[in-house]
């Protein structure tokens, strides 16, 4: 009987599959072990002045349930949206999408990434054509992301800059709708309506004090990835989206109707 590392062989051709499916099997248990520490890790970071057994509970319920939305949601974007009816007000936006359809993505909205971040809003992404198909008073929700990607304002965190520039090549000619319901740049509780939200399209728009922290934060730079990016040809933006740029807008508010039964 020869030895070869640590798989031994007995003659058998099932032997050498045999020691790859435990060690696949391991590296799998590895990983899952891995990831449920994170998962504890990160559901302690959260709930805090929540009692024991809430705790419990929700220790449970994230190790337990499957939650197949949130594990399809691939892409992880940073940028910075404002109000549609005031530019003064601009948020860094942190969204988490998926690409549901050939001309739809999805995403959810947080201030920040960590696990005690707060869930601020929503956006979808749709495609040029899909956009120029929409009725003229839906186009006034929507706005360009052609700014957002030529200017380096929006980023993907962590991702290779190569593959970065060859996914914001697609993007540079997408439109979102955006909506956050947390107006956490005014009060640290999600009061009142969903706010229409708009995107920079020019320069000299964007807060610098705010994406110099932004910056900071995240570890990259605005700049450069301006600069990387000056070979994406800029789309020429469809019309009625940004109607902000009109010097009018939209915006949504509360008022009382009659109920129809």
């Amino acid at each position: 009987m020869k030895a070869h590392g640590n798989v031994r062989s007995t003659g058998s051709c099932r032997s050498l599959p045999a020691a790859i499916g435990i060690g696949v099997a391991s590296g799998a248990a590895a990983a899952l072990s891995l990831l449920a520490s994170r998962k504890v890790a990160a559901t302690m970071k959260v709930g805090r002045g929540h009692p024991p057994l809430h705790r419990a509970l929700d220790l449970a319920s994230g190790l337990m349930q499957p939650k197949y939305p949130l594990a399809a949601m691939s892409t992880y974007l940073n940028g910075l949206h404002m109000y549609a009816d005031e530019m003064g007000r601009q948020v860094e936006a942190t969204h988490f999408c998926v690409h549901l359809r050939h001309d739809l993505h999805q995403c959810v909205i947080f201030d920040r990434n960590a696990p005690d971040a707060r869930l601020i809003g929503i956006e979808y992404i749709i495609s040029e054509e899909r956009f120029r198909a929409l009725p003229d008073e839906e186009k006034q929700l929507w706005h360009s992301h052609h700014y957002e990607v030529k200017s380096g304002v929006l980023a993907a965190p962590g991702v290779p800059e190569i593959a970065e520039h060859t996914y914001f090549q697609d993007l540079v000619s997408t439109y979102g709708k955006t909506f956050h319901t947390w107006q956490y740049d005014r009060d640290d509780f999600p009061y009142g309506i969903p706010q229409l939200m708009m995107a920079m399209t020019g320069d000299g728009q964007a807060d610098e004090e705010l994406v110099r922290e932004r910056d900071q934060a995240l570890g990259i730079s605005t700049s450069h990835k301006r600069e990387h990016r000056a070979d994406i040809p800029a789309p020429e933006v469809a019309p009625g989206a940004n109607c902000w740029e009109s010097g009018r807008s939209v915006q949504t508010r509360l008022e009382q109707v009659d109920f129809k039964r």
